[in-house]
C-alpha cells in the first residue's frame, strides 16, 4: 500500500510541476522565439548551481542529491540529512566575481529534517562611468545579490520524499535594491529496483519585483530653455520576475562490487528564459572514501564538460566531505568551486 501511494503522490506532483512549467513556458514563447523572455527576467544569481559534487557531474544529480547542496538541486535531498550537519561551498565566478553558500542543517525526529542557507553573489567594486567621463569618475559602486532562506524536506513513506524551500532575495545595483520571496518544490522516489531514483523540482516560484532607490531620483528640465528651472523626477523602473525553472533527472547504480560502486545519472533542466538542457554524468566511489566524477552538458552555450573529486575525512569528533570541481567554459576559463561539509554525527 504504501508502494503504491508513493507511485500515485510521485507522478501526481511530477505531473502538477510539469503542467506548471510548460504553462510558463509557452506564455513566454509567444512570439515563436524559445528565448523571447532573455533578459527581461531578474535574480539570474539562483541559476548558479551549488556544491562541488553535482557540479563534477554537469549537474545530474537532481534524483541522488543527499546534502545540503540540495537546496539549489532539489529540495527533497535535505530529507537524507543523517544528523547535524554544516556546508561551505566557494566559486570562483566568471569575470571576477564570487559566488559563496553556507548551509546548516539537522533532522527533526525519524521522517523530516530542516536546513537554514545563505547565497551571496559580489561583483566587487566597479567604477561609474558617464558619457562625459568614459574612463571613470572617480568613484566605485557594486553589484551585489543576497538570499537566505529555509528548506523543510521529509518523507512520506520510505521510499517517496517531499521538500520545499522558502528564500527572501535582495538584489542591488549601486543604490537601487531589490526584494522579494521566491519559493521552491521538489521530490524524490526510490523505485527499489536496482537503485533507480527519480526526482523533479520546480523552482523560482515568485510574485513581480521591482527596483527601488536614490539613483532613481534625479532632476530634469520641463522646457529646453537654459532659464528653465529643474524641477524633481523619479524613474519607473519595469517589475521583472525571477525566470522558473523544471528539473527532473533519474539515476541508477550500474555496478557495485564489495568497495566500488558507480552511479550513473540523466538529468533535463530548463528555465523560462532559457531552452532546454541535457546531463549526463556519472559516480564512481570506492570504499565510500573517495569519489572521483564527470558529466557532460547538452544544450548550454557557456558549460559542457565538468568533473571533480570528493574525499571523506574523519577525526575523533566529527566527519565530513570535502569536494572539488572544474567547469571549464566556451569564451571564459575555467570556473573552480570547493565545498567543505561538516557532519557532527560520524
Amino acid at each position: 500500500m504504501k508502494k503504491i501511494l508513493s507511485i500515485v503522490l510521485g507522478l501526481s506532483l511530477f505531473t502538477v510541476i510539469a503542467n506548471a512549467e510548460s504553462y510558463d513556458y509557452m506564455q513566454s514563447s509567444t512570439t515563436g522565439d524559445a528565448t523571447a523572455k532573455i533578459g527581461l527576467t531578474g535574480g539570474q544569481f539562483l541559476k548558479i548551481a551549488h556544491g562541488a559534487r553535482g557540479n563534477g557531474m554537469a549537474g545530474c544529480v537532481s534524483a541522488i542529491t543527499n546534502d545540503l547542496s540540495s537546496v539549489y538541486w532539489n529540495p527533497a535531498g535535505i530529507a537524507e540529512l543523517p544528523s547535524i550537519s554544516a556546508t561551505f561551498d566557494y566559486t570562483d565566478w566568471i569575470g571576477g566575481f564570487s559566488h559563496d553558500f553556507a548551509s546548516a542543517g539537522t533532522p527533526i525526529g525519524e521522517n523530516f529534517a530542516i536546513a537554514v542557507h545563505y547565497t551571496s553573489f559580489s561583483s566587487g567594486d566597479m567604477e561609474y562611468t558617464t558619457l562625459e567621463k568614459p574612463q571613470g569618475t572617480g568613484t566605485t559602486f557594486r553589484a551585489s545579490d543576497m538570499a537566505i532562506g529555509l528548506t523543510l524536506a521529509g518523507y512520506l513513506t520510505d521510499q517517496f520524499t517531499f521538500g520545499v524551500t522558502a528564500r527572501y532575495i535582495d538584489s542591488k545595483i549601486s543604490d537601487m535594491s531589490a526584494g522579494g520571496v521566491v519559493f521552491d518544490v521538489g521530490t524524490k522516489y526510490r523505485t527499489g529496483i536496482q537503485g533507480i531514483t527519480l526526482g523533479v523540482s520546480l523552482h523560482g516560484l515568485s510574485t513581480e519585483l521591482t527596483y527601488s532607490g536614490r539613483d532613481l531620483n534625479t532632476t530634469k528640465k520641463l522646457y529646453p530653455p537654459a532659464f528653465a528651472t529643474d524641477v524633481d523626477a523619479s524613474l519607473t523602473p519595469a517589475n521583472f520576475t525571477i525566470p522558473i525553472g523544471f528539473r527532473a533527472g533519474v539515476a541508477a547504480d550500474i555496478y557495485k562490487y564489495e568497495q566500488h560502486n558507480v552511479v550513473a545519472a540523466f538529468d533535463f533542466t530548463t528555465f523560462s528564459d532559457s531552452p532546454e538542457q541535457y546531463s549526463i554524468g556519472a559516480e564512481y566511489v570506492w570504499n565510500n572514501i573517495l569519489s572521483v566524477r564527470a558529466g557532460y552538458k547538452f544544450g548550454h552555450d557557456v558549460f559542457g564538460f565538468g568533473a571533480g573529486i570528493g574525499v571523506k575525512y574523519l577525526t575523533g569528533s566529527f566527519g565530513g566531505i570535502i569536494d572539488y570541481s572544474i567547469s571549464p567554459t566556451s569564451d571564459f576559463g575555467m570556473v573552480n568551486r570547493l565545498s567543505v561539509s561538516v557532519d557532527l554525527g560520524k
